[in-house]
C-alpha cells in the first residue's frame, strides 16, 4: 500500500476496474455513464481498463478516451489471457480504497455504483451483485444456476450469482486474494475462506446492446475443475492429507470390503481367480496406498516450503513496537519521548474508607 507524503497527492478514494475483450461499440456510452455515475459522488475516482487483447479496435478507442480524461486508466494486454489475468493486472494497479468491477458489455448498470459503495461503507468487505432477472437466453441461464447451487454447495459461500462481474472491494481484501486461472467466479469464496464479510446486492441486468457474448458452455466444466483446485489451496493447502486420505479410506474400505467377501468365498471351497471383483477389489486398495502416500508426500511438501505468513489474515495489532513511545522536539532542542495513544497508561484512583486514595496497582506481569 503506497503511502503518502506531504509531496504526493493523496490517491482517488474509488477504482473502478473494466475488463474489455471486443467491445468497441460499448466503450464510448459506457464511459460517459461511468463518468455520469462517479461525478455525481463528488469524489475523487480513477477508471482502469483493461484490454484483454481484443481485435476490434477497442484498445485504440480505450486510449482515446484516456488521452481526454486524465482519470481514466488503460493497461493492454499483448493477448487475449483471459478475465483473471485481467483482473489481477488491475489490482496490481488500483489506488482507491473501495474497489468495483464491472463488465463492458452495458449489461452492468453503472448507476448502482453508488449502492455498492454504501454497502462497503456500512461494513462490508465484498459486495457481490445478484443479476435476479436476467435478460440472457435460458441455454445461458439453466447451466448458471446448477453452477451456482453446486458452488453454493461446495463452498458454503451463500451467494446467489458468483458469476456476475459486478462487485465492490475494499482495497485490503484484493490485496490478499490471489486472482489466476478461473479464480474470478470464486472470488468470494476465497474471501469469506480468509475471514472477510461478504454481502450480495441485487443488480438491474440489461440486454446486451451491442457484441456477441463471451459465454460458452465448456465455461462451466472449466469453472467446476476450478472450484476443485479452490477447495484444494484453501481448505487443505495446509493439510493436504485430509483430502488424499478421505479418497484413500474410501477406496480402501471398498476394496478391503471385497477382498474380505472374496476371502470367505476361498475358504469355502469356491474358485475366485476369474471373478472381476477380485481384480477391483486388488485395484482399490492399491489406489488407497496410492493416495494416503501422496498426501503424505504433500505433508512433507507443505512442513518445508510453505510460509506461516499465506495461511491466516490478520485485522489489525495493537502493543507492538510500532505503538512504542514517539520521540518530539522539546523546548530545549532534545527529543521528548511522548506515548503514543494506544500504549498510554492511565491511573485510576480508587477510594478506600481508612486511608486517601490510591491508584490502582497493575496486574502481575503488567507494572
Amino acid at each position: 500500500m503506497s503511502v503518502v507524503t506531504p509531496s504526493s497527492p493523496p490517491g482517488p478514494e474509488i477504482s473502478i476496474v473494466v475488463p474489455v475483450l471486443n467491445e468497441v461499440e460499448s466503450l464510448a456510452q459506457l464511459y460517459q455513464e461511468l463518468h455520469e455515475a462517479l461525478r455525481a459522488l463528488g469524489r475523487s475516482y480513477e477508471i482502469l481498463f483493461v484490454d484483454d487483447g481484443s481485435t476490434d479496435g477497442s484498445g485504440d478507442r480505450l486510449d482515446a478516451i484516456a488521452d481526454a480524461d486524465p482519470q481514466v486508466r488503460v493497461v493492454h494486454f499483448r493477448k487475449n489471457f483471459g478475465k483473471s489475468p485481467a483482473l489481477n493486472a488491475a489490482f496490481e494497479r488500483v489506488a482507491g480504497q473501495i474497489v468495483l468491477t464491472l463488465d463492458a458489455d452495458l449489461q452492468d448498470d453503472p448507476a448502482m455504483i453508488p449502492e455498492f459503495i454504501a454497502r462497503i461503507e456500512a461494513g462490508a468487505d465484498l459486495v457481490s451483485g445478484w443479476k435476479q432477472q436476467r435478460h440472457d437466453p435460458v441455454g445461458k441461464t439453466a447451466p448458471s444456476k446448477l453452477f451456482n447451487w453446486v458452488v453454493r454447495r461446495v463452498s458454503g459461500v451463500q451467494l446467489m450469482d458468483f458469476n456476475c462481474g459486478f462487485k465492490a472491494y475494499r482495497l485490503e481484501c484484493i490485496r490478499e486474494l490471489s486472482v489466476y486461472g478461473g479464480f474470478h467466479r470464486f472470488l468470494p469464496v476465497l474471501a469469506g475462506w480468509k475471514g472477510y464479510s461478504v454481502e450480495q446486492l441485487v443488480v438491474r441486468h440489461r440486454p446486451r446492446a451491442h457484441g456477441s457474448s463471451k459465454f460458452g458452455v465448456t465455461r462451466y466444466f472449466d469453472g467446476m475443475l476450478d472450484l476443485l483446485t479452490v477447495l484444494m489451496v484453501t481448505r487443505y493447502r495446509t493439510r493436504p492429507l485430509h483430502f488424499f486420505g478421505v479418497l484413500g479410506a474410501a477406496s480402501g474400505s471398498v476394496g478391503v470390503l471385497l477382498l474380505s467377501y472374496l476371502t470367505v468365498l476361498w475358504f469355502q471351497g469356491e474358485p475366485i481367480g476369474h471373478r472381476p471383483l477380485l481384480t477391483l477389489g486388488v485395484l482399490l486398495t492399491l489406489a488407497a496406498v496410492q493416495f494416503i502416500g501422496v498426501g503424505l508426500v504433500g505433508e512433507l511438501l507443505v512442513r518445508t516450503t510453505i510460509s506461516s505468513r499465506e495461511v491466516f489474515s490478520i485485522r489489525s495489532t495493537r502493543g507492538f513496537p510500532s505503538d512504542s513511545p514517539r520521540a518530539l522536539p522539546s523546548s530545549a532542542g532534545s527529543p521528548a519521548l511522548v506515548p503514543a495513544p494506544s500504549a498510554m497508561t492511565t491511573s485510576v484512583d480508587v477510594t478506600v474508607d481508612d486511608g486517601p486514595a490510591a491508584p490502582l496497582d497493575a496486574p502481575d506481569g503488567f507494572s
